[in-house]
């Protein structure tokens, strides 16, 4: 359908929000902050901040809680540069697991997170375009039956995933041998990894490194077994906003932002992961 027979206040908005593009992409160009359509900031933040909902443990999330200036994370880091655009203060709301983070975007509760996003997910939040492709691997601890990420589905293994995961949906269909464990937190995974209760922790790469540090012996192994494919999400019923989100995702990653936020994050990658093209 063209634009001209979209019913006229569809239209209204749909030009709108490529006007508002327009402007923000001619104000990155020229090196100046292209000024807000107060559409384009109710859209993003309704209540005058804009709420990123991040979780523990992950990089690619929340890495550092407190103090709050000191928090990293590239959710945290990027929520705070697009509050900045839109000329509204961030507040980072720190949920136990992302299955909590995104029924907050669900619910309305929260405004913006970054997480893999996946058909299931798109369900129920919007995604702007992928920043960063994560290969899924396994974390191993010290001693473990499962040498390679092609032996995950082991008899008589057992790998955890976070449960409410995009992990823990796709093994729980891919694995027919090993068991599955579910945790609520990367914090119980990690004991669970050093008290030997599982065999292998199955997650994208970002985590995994992070979770190596905390984990004497362990190694993550060579190999993936996935990719997941990392986007800002939004609440849905917010399309007018959706230009612009796509907007600043190609500029953080042209203008160096991204890579900066990773940095700070230490979020590790495999030499086989890459920036979406």
């Amino acid at each position: 359908m063209g634009i001209n027979r979209l019913p006229h206040p569809s239209r209204r908005r749909l030009l709108a929000a490529v006007l508002a593009v327009a402007a923000l992409l001619a104000g990155c160009a020229a090196g100046t902050a292209p000024a807000v359509p107060a559409g384009v900031r109710a859209a993003l933040a309704p209540t005058g901040t804009l709420r990123v909902a991040v979780y523990p443990g992950s990089p690619t999330s929340l890495t550092e809680q407190a103090p709050s200036e000191s928090m990293r994370g590239v959710s945290v880091d990027l929520g705070r540069a697009l509050a900045a655009r839109l000329g509204v203060p961030a507040q980072i709301a720190i949920y136990p697991r992302l299955a909590q983070a995104l029924e907050a975007l669900q619910r309305g509760e929260a405004d913006f997170t970054i997480t893999n996003a996946t058909d299931e997910r798109a369900r129920i939040v919007d995604f702007g375009p992928a920043l960063i492709d994560l290969e899924l691997g396994v974390l191993v601890p010290a001693v473990s039956r499962i040498k390679a990420v092609e032996q995950l589905d082991l008899a008589g293994a057992t790998v955890g995933v976070t449960q409410g995961s995009s992990s823990e949906r796709v093994l729980s269909g891919k694995l027919k041998q090993a068991g599955l464990r579910a945790f609520p937190t990367l914090d119980a995974a990690r004991a669970a990894l050093q008290a030997g209760q599982i065999d292998a922790f199955a997650t994208n790469k970002g985590i995994l490194f992070e979770l190596l540090e905390r984990v004497p012996g362990a190694r993550v192994l060579d190999g993936r077994w996935g990719v997941e494919h990392l986007a800002p999400a939004i609440p849905k019923g917010r399309e007018t906003a959706s230009p612009y989100l796509r907007a600043f995702t190609e500029d953080v990653r042209r203008n160096g932002e991204l890579d900066r936020a990773s940095r700070r994050a230490g979020l590790r990658v495999s030499p086989g992961a890459r920036p979406p093209p």
